[in-house]
């Protein structure tokens, strides 16, 4: 009768085995962590972002400017309070302003708010509060706009000339 000698792994193959299974494993938990803790910090992005354009919102649809120097607050998703405020700038163009938005939002699961802070230009004509000083502004935009044009100042387009400077026909 033939023997059969049965072959086995060694001790050595079986631990070269588990420690490349546990190295393996590792790796592949420090991923799934890591993909885990990506979802949570977008989906925090997205709820942030949606209170930060809501506030936003407020802002540039505000038709009277000293309600919105006064700022605002108010519940956002999620139980977050939000709390906003904003400084506006007239420019040197009439009806034209700076604002700087300042956005605080307060998460309950957070340790630190998050605050936002941006400057944008609005047209809003609602906000000149003195005729005088937009009738101004404007004549001041007319005085630059005719310097550029190789006007003079004040006295509007030159005789016979239309827009752009070509002279017109004579209707017949």
């Amino acid at each position: 009768m033939r023997k059969f000698r049965h072959r086995a792994f060694s001790l050595v193959e079986v631990l070269v085995a588990l420690t490349i299974f546990a190295l393996s494993a590792i790796i592949l938990g420090g991923t799934y962590v890591n993909v885990l803790n990506s979802y949570a910090i977008a989906g925090r992005t997205a709820r942030t972002s949606e209170d930060l354009a809501f506030a936003r919102s407020l802002v540039v649809t505000q038709p009277d400017s000293t309600k919105l120097e006064d700022g605002g607050e108010f519940e956002g998703a999620s139980g977050r309070h939000v709390k906003w405020s904003a400084v506006i700038t007239p420019t040197a163009t009439a009806d034209l302003f700076t604002v700087v938005f300042t956005c605080e939002i307060s998460d309950p699961a957070q340790p630190q708010p998050d605050k936002t802070v941006q400057t944008f230009t609005l047209l809003r004509p609602t906000w000149s509060i003195d005729p005088a000083a937009r009738s101004q502004l404007k004549q001041d935009a007319r005085n630059r706009i005719n310097e550029i044009q190789g006007k003079t100042a004040g006295t509007g387009a030159s005789a016979g000339t239309g827009s752009g400077g070509l002279a017109r026909r004579p209707k017949s």
